[in-house]
């Protein structure tokens, strides 16, 4: 990793120039970092990362305006982007996957209609969680959420926090594990009425749900979830797998007759939701930014998320 000087952004008909103020590390970032790749994409050149991000516009009519930006921008004019499947666009553009270069840098161009008003309650550095919080909304929106329902939540980083904080708003009862005791103890904090600590063994997967999300990329998390969700049921795949493919028993999937359902990212509208629900009080972030630092200091940044001790660790170029 290595940090330089870049030519400053001259944005295009329909984009904006961005003083970056925060960006969240992802765990797709992370795979960049560790792998060189997410799954069978690999990196072919250097490439800036960094895709949860936040700031200024500073041109154009919004110019002064705090946003949040979605990191995707997709065709709008293939038939899953007019079907309102934006999320699955082959011909996507997305910051920090090759070609485009992400937001850990203090200025870049962004398309302008991306970007979404920030309120002043939201703080900047609480701002990079909103991307992940609509993947969360996203996520359940496609578990067919209803009243009564208890859910399972099998990895509990970042994503795994807010998919619980989505779910206790919704009404749902939640169980949640991780292999790390802090997380365990913030997934409680996030209104789970039940955490393990996984070992060997994983004790929740002896806990009925009706519902499974799998949030950390883990074959003994995915497998956990697919124990433990009744009959019939659904097991939402959030988490990024290491590598190109995942493993799962296929015994109890097949005699309980589950649908495996994976989470590819957000939909447009979820971005302005997830800061609508924030800033009503409706759902809260605190608690999950752990970790701050400046971009001198990117590369260090990056070794404290690896080392999974915190929650979300976030770079703020401005500062």
């Amino acid at each position: 990793m290595r940090l330089g000087p870049a030519d400053p952004p001259v944005p295009d008909a329909g984009r904006v120039s961005l003083r970056v103020a925060a960006v969240g590390l992802c765990g797709s970032d992370l795979h960049w970092y560790d792998e060189g790749a997410i799954g069978e994409t690999r990196l072919t050149r250097p490439l800036v990362l960094g895709h949860e991000f936040a700031g200024i516009i500073e041109d154009g009519p919004r110019a002064g305006e705090r946003v949040a930006v979605d990191p995707a921008d997709p065709c709008e004019a293939c038939h899953l982007c007019r079907a309102g499947m934006g999320r699955l666009c082959a011909d996507v553009r997305f910051f920090g996957l090759d070609p485009d270069d992400g937001a850990l840098q203090t200025r870049l161009s962004v398309p302008e209609r991306r970007c979404v008003a920030l309120p002043d309650a939201i703080a900047d550095h609480d701002a990079v969680l909103l991307e992940v919080l609509g993947i969360a909304l996203h996520a359940a929106d496609l578990a067919d959420l209803r009243p009564g329902m208890t859910a399972g939540v099998y990895g509990a980083g970042p994503i795994g926090q807010l998919v619980i904080r989505v779910l206790r708003h919704r009404g749902l009862a939640v169980v949640a594990t991780d292999r790390l005791a802090h997380r365990v103890e913030a997934a409680r904090a996030s209104g789970a009425a039940e955490a393990f600590l996984v070992g060997d063994e994983d004790p929740a997967a002896a806990v009925p749900v009706d519902v499974a999300f799998e949030c950390s990329g883990d074959d003994a998390a995915l497998e956990t979830a697919i124990r433990a969700v009744r009959p019939a049921g659904r097991v939402l795949m959030v988490g990024i797998p290491a590598g190109v493919r995942a493993a799962f028993p296929a015994s109890p999937v097949r005699r309980k007759e589950l649908t495996l359902q994976a989470v590819r990212r957000m939909e447009a509208p979820d971005l302005a939701r997830a800061i609508g629900l924030v800033a009503s009080g409706e759902l809260r972030l605190a608690g999950l930014v752990t970790d701050r630092f400046t971009l001198d200091d990117v590369a260090a940044a990056f070794e404290r998320a690896v080392a999974r001790e915190g929650l979300k660790v976030v770079v703020e170029p401005g500062r």
